[in-house]
């Protein structure tokens, strides 16, 4: 396996989980938030939905660095 199927692979990965990551999370989950009425203040991360927003974050980065080493490296 090469390097350029690895970092396919791996876009391919994180892009799904980023995907159900991004779901998984509950704020502003009602159709009125979406358009600037929810009516609930900030509040802060914690538990789980702390743990999710931190690994999304982590896919997110390996989905672009993957992406731009994929556009570095020629084939």
């Amino acid at each position: 396996m090469d390097i350029i199927s690895l970092l396919r692979a791996a876009i391919l990965v994180s892009g799904a989980l980023m995907i159900i990551l991004v779901l998984l999370q509950q704020r502003g989950a009602s159709l009125g938030a979406g358009f600037g009425g929810s009516g609930e203040l900030y509040t802060t991360r914690r538990g789980l939905e702390k743990s999710i927003f931190n690994v999304t974050i982590i896919f997110a980065s390996v989905f672009v660095l993957s992406i731009l080493a994929l556009l570095l490296i020629p084939e």
